[in-house]
């Protein structure tokens, strides 16, 4: 869903990525693990490594150094259709069409960009659903350029927080591997250029769909050249997932969005907490550092007077200290969305609760709030076009809407 400490000073908006569904452990890790994979495509092209792609080209009888070039035209060319692999021959390219092949590129739907220059956009996806991704430049003074790709795991998200509005917009199905890692493509095609940063903070929850977010995962570090470290996992908790993850032994930061400091308010946020209890993530996230020596961080959503007291702030110091070092806070103050009797707090609520953890040696930093006119938040702008699926000619769905967009 960390924020990390290297994405912390180039945060990003996002309403809470705690997802509620209260159901028993047992169901929760097997019942929610959504299904509905409908519109699976196994004959896509981006996604693959660069010894698949040679594989690929030796079954269709050519010689395996075109899999290299298949590999440079997906990944650094970035090419998008492949009749426009011009440096391969025309009858491998007609091979590959034959074949059923595509390289796997959706269309930018929709676009939205924020004064602060955060970029939103809306890809179309082959089964015509709407997926959101963010795009988030920050230059520093010493001139060094950071873009961050906040991407979604899912079509929405099955876990329906009442104060999120990826929840709102209800759950499709989740995404595969090559729809994830476009998403971090058409952000670096919309800024000219590379992206430096990843986080799995947008639309859904990564641990619900696990196998194709490792699979992005490797494609983005190895194909796309992005460092492991400069990837974050946000979950809000599965059962029986953080260890699973824990032995990919990535580099990445495992974020943890955790949202109050004891478990009978935590419920109130998270419903979904009563069968993942406080504890037991706890326990769980000191396992994950044992194994990984990766710090966790714990993504704090500020609601005004729901969880933001410095009362609060002081339980959450001594539940850190009490499982132990290698935590990290990363205060989000709440960004409102419409239907939520959530607050954002006041700047001197903010400050305080996190002078309240610093006082007591807690490593935290407040989320920067980015593209509030360009509805960052997760799933704001998707619920603006489509709760259902869009139709095959439903070419310019904003026209029947009156929904400023800036392109």
């Amino acid at each position: 869903m960390a924020l990390l400490q290297h994405l912390c000073s180039a945060p990003l908006t996002r309403a809470i990525r705690s997802r509620s569904l209260a159901l028993s452990s047992r169901t929760m890790s097997t019942t929610l693990s959504p299904t509905r994979v409908a519109h699976v495509d196994s004959h896509v092209l981006l996604g693959m490594s660069e010894q698949e792609l040679q594989q690929l080209s030796l079954d269709l009888g050519q010689q395996s150094y075109r899999g290299k070039q298949l590999h440079h035209l997906i990944y650094k060319r970035k090419v998008k259709e492949i009749q426009h692999f011009s440096q391969l021959p025309q009858a491998f390219r007609n091979d590959l069409q034959e074949g059923g092949w595509r390289v796997g590129r959706s269309s930018i739907y929709q676009s939205v960009t924020a004064a602060d220059g955060t970029v939103k956009l809306l890809i179309k996806l082959a089964d015509n659903r709407l997926v959101e991704t963010v795009g988030i430049p920050v230059e520093h003074d010493k001139g060094s350029f950071r873009l961050t790709a906040c991407v979604s795991s899912q079509v929405g998200c099955p876990l329906r927080c009442s104060f999120c509005a990826t929840g709102k917009g209800g759950y499709s199905r989740n995404l595969q591997r090559h729809e994830i890692v476009e998403q971090v493509l058409a952000i670096e095609e919309i800024f000219k250029q590379r992206v430096t940063n990843v986080v799995f903070m947008g639309m859904g929850e990564p641990m619900l769909n696990l196998k194709s977010v490792i699979e992005a995962h490797r494609c983005l570090n190895k194909d796309v050249q992005i460092g492991q470290r400069m990837i974050t996992i946000s979950s809000v908790g599965v059962p029986n997932t953080i260890k699973k993850l824990a032995s990919y032994k990535l580099q990445s930061t495992l974020a943890i969005s955790l949202h109050a400091p004891n478990q009978k308010l935590r419920e109130t946020i998270v419903p979904s907490a009563k069968s993942y209890p406080l504890d037991a993530i706890m326990k769980d996230c000191r396992d994950y550092f044992l194994e990984t020596s990766r710090r966790v961080s714990f993504e704090y959503t500020l609601l005004a007077g729901v969880n933001d007291a410095v009362e609060h702030a002081i339980e959450l110091a001594e539940l850190l200290h009490e499982w132990g070092p290698g935590y990290h806070v990363n205060l989000i103050p709440f960004n409102p969305i419409e239907g939520s009797e959530f607050q954002r707090p006041y700047n001197k609520a903010v400050q305080a609760f996190a002078g309240a953890l610093e006082s007591r040696k807690v490593t935290v930093s407040v989320r920067q709030t980015r593209g509030l006119d360009a509805s960052a938040a997760c799933g704001q702008l998707r619920n603006e076009f489509q709760k259902i699926p869009l139709q095959s000619d439903s070419n310019n769905l904003q026209s029947q809407l009156d929904v400023p967009i800036a392109c």
